[in-house]
């Protein structure tokens, strides 16, 4: 009885979902890389190794593999072992950009006769074990400078490495760790200030730095609004809405133009002395002048830094009409045509007539999504985008169960890792976001990501057995 009591209760403690989705995810990505790749004249080349749909399908396999060994092994090796595989994913980087191969432009890859492996892949979960295990220690406490600091270090330090190659999409994803200290009880300023940069070297490159301080006077007024009594709150208004029809009607970068919103800007300044309410002023005026010296630098460096490939990428992005539809956007267009192209169901198996024609570039790659939008359509590409943002769910749901620090930082660690990817690479796919050569994790071709993804799910759906043993 106590044997079959036991054996239910493992039963009971595994992740069916997540097991079921890792298994569905990689099971379509390899029908959509056979896709891509199927030649009629060569049928068998599924079985041949040194093809790239039969190097697929050997990584296939492997990460299936590998992802059931890893259940074997006890979750408490990967907190013991954090340090010592996070310190050989970084020699790795080093190495890499010592004795790498050259492949798209980036030294990114460790090249062994017809197959290749590329330890950025790997450093990402190097990078959560490390981090994952520091804040756990002792229970640090990310409002501590040093704590924030030290946490920082671990992965942005490896980003810098990969950035070096360069390879800035993989560079990217480390920025997920901000969601695993936010979670940790990093201020939301931190998040506030991150994403307010965005925006404005966005707006920066869009618009002119002119513009930018229009919009920042204009939203300060907005703000300001809420803070004064009733009795001024109409001038104040009427005076920023002033300041935006002037602005769209004449636009114009002429002092002049900004005479309504300054005002407004003004007027709120008198107020807050007329109180004696120096506090907000000497936020207020410093962010202002810290953002427009922000957008000044962002035009700046987007003009004479980037190199003319760089600013291809961002002007597709931002400025497609600015590019050229049979060179930069060539990419972008083909892939919004080979999506919409799908319809409500798609055009089946082995019928999409832009995938067979090779129209969209790196389309087993970095645009398998294109090649799920126009065989399978739009219910097809639904029900990916359901399958993945079930496993980000199960992650959290695995971090926020867990007992252990440890556990609950991997789980947030790894769902981070997810969300950037998924989101960059579909966004990028539709010409919501910039192309920068992010796969998609289980569906795009290559063994490196597919068996460090196929790692990464596996110790977290081992980690989460432990609840139960740690109650």
């Amino acid at each position: 009885m106590a044997q079959r009591r036991d054996s239910l209760s493992k039963n009971k403690s595994f992740d069916w979902v997540t097991l079921s989705v890792y298994f569905s995810l990689v099971i379509i990505g390899w029908f959509m890389v056979f896709s891509t790749l199927y030649d009629p004249k060569v049928p068998y080349a599924v079985f041949d190794i040194t093809s790239p749909i039969g190097a697929q399908s050997l990584w296939v396999v492997l990460s299936i593999l590998t992802f059931l060994a890893v259940l074997t092994i006890d979750w408490k090796f990967w907190n013991t072992l954090a340090f010592p595989i996070y310190g050989t994913t970084v020699l790795l980087l080093i190495l890499v950009l010592i004795f790498g191969s050259v492949i798209n432009g980036a030294k990114a890859w460790f090249s062994f006769g017809f197959f290749s492996i590329q330890p950025a892949e790997w450093a990402k979960f190097g990078t959560a074990l490390a981090v994952s295990s520091y804040l756990s220690f002792f229970k640090s406490t990310i409002t501590k400078s040093n704590v924030f600091i030290i946490s920082l270090a671990l992965f942005l330090g490896p980003a810098l490495l990969i950035l070096l190659q360069p390879d800035f999409g993989s560079s990217l994803v480390y920025l997920s760790f901000f969601i695993l200290l936010y979670r940790r009880g990093m201020s939301g300023a931190v998040l506030l200030v991150g994403i307010g940069a965005a925006a404005i070297f966005i707006l920066s490159l869009m618009y002119s730095t002119f513009f930018v301080l229009v919009f920042l006077l204009f939203l300060s007024t907005a703000i300001f609004i809420f803070d004064i009594e009733k009795a001024q709150r109409a001038a104040l208004f009427s005076l920023g809405i002033l300041g935006v029809i002037v602005f769209l009607m004449y636009q114009k970068e002429q002092i002049w133009v900004l005479l309504p919103s300054l005002s407004g800007f003004v007027l709120y300044l008198f107020l807050q002395l007329k109180k004696r309410n120096f506090n907000i002023l000497s936020l207020v005026i410093p962010i202002i002048s810290i953002a427009t010296l922000f957008s000044f630098t962002s035009s700046y460096v987007f003009d004479n830094v980037l190199k003319s490939h760089q600013q291809e990428r961002i002007n597709v992005w931002l400025r497609p009409e600015k590019c050229d539809p049979r060179g930069s956007l060539y990419n972008i267009i083909q892939s919004k045509l080979a999506i919409g192209s799908g319809g409500l169901t798609g055009k089946g198996f082995l019928q999409g007539e832009m995938t067979k024609l090779d129209y969209v570039p790196e389309q087993s790659t970095d645009f398998i999504f294109t090649s799920i939008g126009e065989e399978q359509g739009f219910i097809g590409s639904l029900g990916v985008i359901f399958l993945f943002t079930i496993l980000l769910f199960r992650c959290i749901t695995i971090a926020e169960r867990a007992n252990l620090e440890f556990i609950r930082n991997y789980g947030y660690s790894i769902a981070g890792i997810l969300l950037v990817h998924f989101a960059f690479n579909i966004g990028m796919t539709m010409g919501l976001l910039p192309v920068v050569g992010i796969p998609l994790p289980f569906l795009s071709k290559g063994g490196s990501s597919l068996i460090a993804f196929s790692i990464m799910i596996s110790v977290l759906v081992k980690m989460d057995m432990a609840r139960f043993r740690s109650n």
